[in-house]
Formats: C-alpha cells, structure tokens, sequence
C-alpha cells in the first residue's frame, strides 16, 4: 500500500510540475482567472458609479475598463491573431452590461488566439513600439497590463465603499 502511495505521489507531482512549466497552459489559467476578477469587480460598480475618478486627472471607472479593453484589442490581435487594428472603438457610450459583454468577449478572444498558437511562436521576436520583443514577453504585457488597471480599480471600488468581490488570481 504504501508503494502505491509513493507512486501516485510521484506521478502527481510529476504531472503537476510538467502543467506548469507549459507556458501556454499556464498563460491560459492566469489569463482566465484575471477574466474572473476583473468581471467581478465591474459588476460589483453600479452603473451610476461608472463614471467615478478619484481625482481629476485619473481615469473614470469606465474609461479604466475602456482602456482595458482597448489594450488587450491592441496587444492580442496584433499579436496573436496577425491582424493590423486602427483607432480603437468608442466604448464610452456602451452601458455597463454592454462594456462587460465587451470586456468577457475580449478575453475570450486572446484566451482562444493563445490556445490556437502554436507554443514555439512565443520565442519569435516582434516588432514593438518600445523595441523588439518576443511574443512570449507581449504574452506578459497583456497580463501585467490588465493587472496594473485592476489594481487601479481596488482603489475606485474602496473609495465607493463597495465590498471587493473575492481574489481569483490562484
């Protein structure tokens, strides 16, 4: 009994360890668990508090996601899909059930253009405003940007006393 034990540890933990050192897969899981997240937290807003900025100088509630929305469009069809985009669409007219539909659309887009790349393309090197960069890099923009907004957004939420709806991120 206990050689099995032994086994089906070893095999658990082999299984595990190969998971994540796949890049794509653990992209995939992250990139849904930040969908998650950041989901919640625009629903947890009212729409009458969508317009909401702590100072003058700092974006609205809205226009975060807005942005949001319009990087991950930028960076994952660029990207990942190898289409040019133009001039980012106007959201800001959009309601917030709109913009959410918008926002879970557009994770989905980059989560399927991701799954559907072939793993070795994350080493090629890209043509990038800041200077070249591999595609596994802009893989890593794409989350450090949502990321960075989300934080931004905490803020707004704490600031509008409205509870925080649990972290997905694990």
């Amino acid at each position: 009994m206990k050689r099995i034990l032994l086994l089906l540890a070893i095999l658990t933990s082999s299984i595990s360890t190969s998971q994540q050192s796949d890049v794509k897969s653990a992209f995939l899981e992250k990139w849904n668990n930040s969908k998650e997240y950041l989901i919640e937290m625009a629903q947890a807003m009212p729409e009458d508090k969508y317009d909401f900025k702590p100072t003058k100088r700092q974006m609205s509630f809205k226009t975060q996601l807005i942005h949001i929305e319009g990087n991950m469009k930028w960076l994952g069809t660029t990207y990942f899909n190898l289409e040019t985009v133009g001039e980012p669409e106007d959201l800001s007219d959009l309601s917030k059930e709109d913009l959410i539909i918008a926002l879970q659309s557009r994770f989905d887009d980059i989560f399927n253009a991701v799954k559907a790349m072939d793993s070795k393309k994350f080493e090629e090197v890209v043509e990038f405003y800041a200077g070249p960069k591999s595609r596994l890099q802009i893989l890593n923009l794409l989350q450090d940007h949502v990321t960075h907004h989300r934080g931004q957004l905490v803020v707004y939420l704490n600031m509008c006393n409205i509870d925080l709806p649990r972290y997905s991120g694990w």
